[in-house]
């Protein structure tokens, strides 16, 4: 859950009356989306970093287990229940198979090999892809901007994995294409969730699909975490964690869903587009990564194609949620 920044995790989520159509936003929303867009941006590097003390799969069976918990407490808090529909647990397991416990394990690992770059520009084609998956399953209609975006976008991927300049190998080869199927993964399940008929909220929805895809990420992670020496995690690799698992997962997602109200779901993919640009720019001055040129205009196509695919979103349109990264 280091999560695109584009993830529309419920079917609907309630707009304000002055929301979609207000022509200006207001300065506290406006900052509470650009402060989400610096934490999952950043995230990229964090998580990249902490790789350094944890291995993957038990940095992100450690991250989901504290976060499950943590998303339930703030579910009773904000809705005063965690009770799950009847009817719901079987779908509500199979998305959170797929949109976290195999997302991330492909994500994780895809990272590992590849760049923090080229990781968050591959994630930025979420949109598109979501949109073309829905028009496959009938769940929307794809518009001519859409497959424009969708081929723009596709395009920019494929410059951004292949332009690798003097970096090209094996290894962030394998990590780009295990990135890219994590994308086909998160939008199955945003698609998955996009179809959900139960009366539940869009909290309600991402806390019960992290929480039961945590089991298997917690199997994945445990050979790692029974066999790496815990002694030898520094403070830096925990604040890794909490930065991972609490500020990423659970304060941004709660601030971009109520500031997702206000600002409306039109405009949410400048906002989305933002965060590779922030990943990028971490990582150049984190990691020292030094992307080529062709990788940025990679890129570039891959944002074109996600506003021009964004272009006539209709203003009730579910918005943008947490980025799956």
């Amino acid at each position: 859950m280091t999560q695109p920044p584009t993830d529309p995790t419920a079917p609907t989520v309630p707009t304000s009356p002055t929301s979609p159509t207000s022509p200006t936003v207001p300065p506290s929303a406006m900052a509470s989306m650009l402060l989400v867009v610096l934490i999952w941006g950043l995230n990229f590097t964090v998580t990249k970093l902490s790789f350094r003390e944890f291995p993957p799969l038990a940095f992100t069976a450690v991250r989901f287990g504290l976060s499950s918990v943590c998303i339930l407490f703030v579910l009773q808090w904000s809705e005063g229940t965690i009770r799950v529909p009847r009817g719901a647990w079987v779908p509500l397991t199979i998305l959170g198979v797929i949109g976290n416990s195999a997302y991330q394990i492909l994500f994780v690992l895809g990272l590992e090999r590849t760049t923090a770059t080229n990781s968050s520009l591959v994630l930025a084609s979420m949109p598109a892809l979501v949109a073309a998956i829905g028009a496959a399953s009938g769940t929307e209609h794809l518009s001519a901007n859409g497959k424009r975006g969708l081929i723009l976008a596709s395009i920019g991927v494929v410059l951004v994995v292949a332009a690798q300049g003097v970096h090209f190998s094996a290894r962030t080869l394998s990590g780009d294409a295990l990135t890219v199927v994590a994308v086909v993964c998160w939008a199955v399940f945003t698609v998955g969730i996009r179809r959900l008929d139960f009366p539940m909220s869009p909290l309600a929805i991402t806390a019960w699909t992290t929480v039961l895809g945590t089991p298997v990420l917690v199997a994945a992670g445990l050979p790692d975490m029974l066999t790496m020496d815990w002694s030898a995690t520094s403070v830096g690799g925990w604040g890794g964690i909490a930065y991972s698992g609490l500020l990423s997962l659970i304060f941004a997602y709660v601030l971009w869903n109520r500031s997702i109200r206000v600002v409306g779901s039109n405009r949410t993919a400048i906002f989305a587009c933002v965060t590779p640009l922030v990943a990028t720019g971490a990582a150049v001055a984190l990691l020292g990564e030094r992307p080529v040129p062709a990788q940025l205009f990679g890129g570039a196509l891959v944002l074109a194609g996600v506003l021009l695919s964004q272009r006539r979103a209709m203003p009730g349109a579910p918005p943008a949620g947490p980025s799956p990264a």
